[in-house]
């Protein structure tokens, strides 16, 4: 892996078995990138986007092939080695928000931290991380309490709360209306800037993919090079 690449994947195959045979998902995904870089990825349902975030989550297991991400190959790793390193490595933001609805903003936001046995000072950074999403007087709410578009702010604390230096993002905007998408994917893009983190985003819209740095399109679960 190149010294200023993060993730490298290599001739990714994802298939699932059903009655009439083998689904092929994923056919060969070759893809490299940077620290820092923003990547959008596109295609039409069913095109293996969502299928293809999932696998660099290590959420998926791969049928061959690599992910290879800040120098550790997932595939390497047992379930429980590939949980320790989502909790320092990766943050994930759903379409559907994930939330725990027993628990606070505040207490949803902690937990990964909790989790992770992070330091003290945990609880200092769980009331930034919803400081930097405009959430600081919505600590204590539950998530039934809070709009869809808080819901995702919460989402988005969490997922960047440890700091980790990859976000994944799967149709962040899809349960939004377009005055919280806009405002979802305005935190997403300036929190990639003031953390440093690459993102890597599944979604339909095209005017947000022209956000990122790079548009990496997916057909019938290879990318599509036109």
């Amino acid at each position: 892996m190149s010294t200023d690449s993060l993730l490298e994947v290599q001739n990714l195959h994802v298939s699932l078995p059903s009655l009439a045979g083998d689904v092929h998902i994923l056919k060969g995904i070759d893809l490299s990138v940077k620290k820092g870089e923003a990547i959008g990825l596109t295609g039409p349902s069913g095109s293996g986007k969502s299928t293809l975030l999932m696998t660099l989550a290590g959420l998926e297991l791969p049928s061959a092939g690599s992910v290879v991400m800040n120098g550790h190959c997932l595939s390497d790793m047992d379930e429980d080695a590939l949980a320790r390193f989502r909790q320092t490595n990766i943050g994930i933001v759903f379409q559907s928000f994930h939330l725990i609805p027993t628990l606070t903003a505040f207490e949803n936001v902690t937990l990964p931290l909790e989790l992770a046995g992070m330091d003290k000072d945990y609880l200092e950074k769980a009331e930034t991380a919803l400081a930097n999403v405009g959430l600081a007087h919505r600590l204590d709410h539950y998530p039934g309490q809070l709009s869809g578009g808080e819901q995702q702010r919460v989402a988005l604390a969490r997922a960047v709360v440890a700091q980790p230096p990859v976000l994944l993002a799967d149709e962040p905007t899809g349960n939004l209306d377009q005055s919280n998408g806009s405002q979802i994917m305005d935190l997403i893009f300036g929190l990639k800037e003031s953390l440093g983190v690459t993102l890597i985003m599944v979604t339909h819209d095209m005017s947000l993919a022209q956000r990122c740095d790079r548009i990496i399109p997916l057909r019938d679960g290879m990318i599509d090079v036109g």
